[in-house]
């Protein structure tokens, strides 16, 4: 009996054991994301930061390819029944998101599912919050920001005559300095060009809400869903003028498609002046440094007489996945609002050179003197501050996005290689874009 007695009471022993074992375990989060390189690194860090200080959840992250990549294996992994609780997903991904059925709102998620009553919905700068605002809602975490800026070397500005601290501001203006800074040999070779820019269908984008002008009707798709491209009106059309112009002439140097291309032209010298991301500010100013020249950085140029419209935001943001338990959404949720506080912000900004996506960010930085001793920083936020509210800097709003970037970049292939004008690619390619929004819209009606 005492045996049976002992028994019984290693058994209970061994169950609540077992049990507190079981609840010990941590709540696991899959995150899957498109970082790389030294911005892997700083992605990473944070999710050690975040496992460091909630022993109960464990955010495990998962590099997924490109922004393409990530979409596409997030649709796959869904169908499989194997999604991440957490993805993050390019700007242009918001309607398809939206659309899919497959994500919870972050406010949703935020107010009903965790019922945090605590979260700050206004902390974060206004156009950064507006692009991810659908119908009223927000529905992704602002993670990753950024926008385009022109950068340029100041050294070679002294050198052509042009003054450091007066970049252009117009098209004419961009076209004059570039013809400047370029530099040709004793036979006429360029030697080093005056701009260089990559086929990125996102400049064009950017182009157009500079000049405060629409890409698609229905306010950008904002007002109802896009079905007709402006791609073939003036705002569109006289960029990829400049843009051929600029080429044909010898003191822009073309790259072709991709962002690589450009950056190393700039980066190496070959190129005076370019436009790029704000997220490479950090990179520029360090090879700038090293590479012994000042670095120069301001708005993007617009058409004279144009009235300036500003910038949209670009990058990425996060989105919640929607079939999961209620303790991994809420534990989710923790992970999410994490990244939203003002250290890991100023950590995020300070070493990637992405917008911190908050108001006390930005404070905390102004008043550390952030900007002060690193001015090329400061461009990148006035410009970005300054730009007009609006459908124009809100960003359109397009189910076949990538397809459109894709299609744009073929458009300015064809304008450069002479097989058509500006006009005439820029007029195929809205055909081309209303093809398919029609096509996208229909499993929609």
């Amino acid at each position: 009996m005492r045996k049976i007695t002992m028994l019984l009471a290693l058994s209970l022993v061994l169950v609540l054991t077992f049990s507190a074992a079981a609840q010990e375990d941590p709540i696991t989060i899959n995150f899957w994301h498109a970082m790389g390189g030294h911005n892997l690194e700083v992605t990473e860090t944070l999710v050690e930061r975040f496992n460091e200080q909630h022993a109960n959840i464990e955010v495990v992250p998962q590099n997924t390819g490109t922004y393409n990549d990530t979409l596409t294996k997030t649709e796959s992994a869904v169908r499989s029944g194997d999604a991440p609780h957490i993805v993050q997903i390019y700007e242009i991904g918001t309607q398809v998101m939206v659309d899919s059925g497959i994500i919870i709102p972050i406010e949703e998620l935020g107010r009903e599912v965790a019922q945090d009553d605590s979260f700050d919905w206004g902390k974060f700068l206004t156009p950064v919050s507006n692009y991810y605002q659908v119908d009223g809602q927000l529905n992704s975490m602002p993670f990753n920001s950024s926008t385009p800026i022109l950068y340029y070397n100041k050294d070679a500005f002294k050198e052509a005559g042009l003054d450091p601290n007066d970049p252009p501001q117009t098209f004419s203006e961009l076209k004059e300095y570039a013809e400047q800074l370029t530099i040709r040999n004793e036979d006429g070779d360029v030697e080093r060009y005056g701009f260089t820019l990559g086929i990125v269908g996102w400049f064009v984008e950017q182009m157009v809400a500079n000049q405060d002008a629409l890409l698609v009707n229905n306010n950008n798709g904002r007002d109802g869903r896009a079905t007709e491209s402006y791609l073939d009106q003036e705002p569109a059309v006289r960029f990829v003028e400049l843009w051929k112009e600029m080429v044909e002439e010898e003191i822009m140097l073309n790259p072709g498609r991709g962002w690589d291309g450009a950056k190393q032209a700039f980066l190496s010298g070959r190129a005076a002046m370019m436009i790029e991301s704000t997220a490479q500010v950090t990179n520029f100013s360090e090879n700038a440094e090293a590479s012994g020249y000042e670095l120069g950085t301001a708005f993007l140029p617009r058409p004279d007489g144009v009235d300036r419209g500003g910038v949209i935001i670009g990058g990425a943001s996060l989105w919640a996945l929607r079939d999961h338990p209620q303790e991994e959404l809420e534990a989710a949720w923790e992970f999410l609002s994490f990244l939203t506080e003002e250290a890991q912000q100023v950590y995020w900004f300070e070493q990637t050179g992405y917008f911190p996506v908050t108001k006390s960010a930005v404070e905390r930085e102004m008043n550390n003197q952030f900007f002060a001793e690193n001015p090329n920083h400061m461009t990148a936020f006035l410009q970005l501050l300054l730009s007009k509210k609006g459908a124009p800097t809100q960003g359109a709003l397009i189910g076949t996005f990538p397809e459109v970037r894709q299609i744009v970049e073929s458009a300015i292939e064809e304008t450069l290689q002479g097989t058509m004008t500006p006009q005439e690619a820029m007029e195929d390619a809205a055909a081309q874009v209303d093809e398919s929004l029609q096509e996208y819209n229909s499993l929609y009606q």
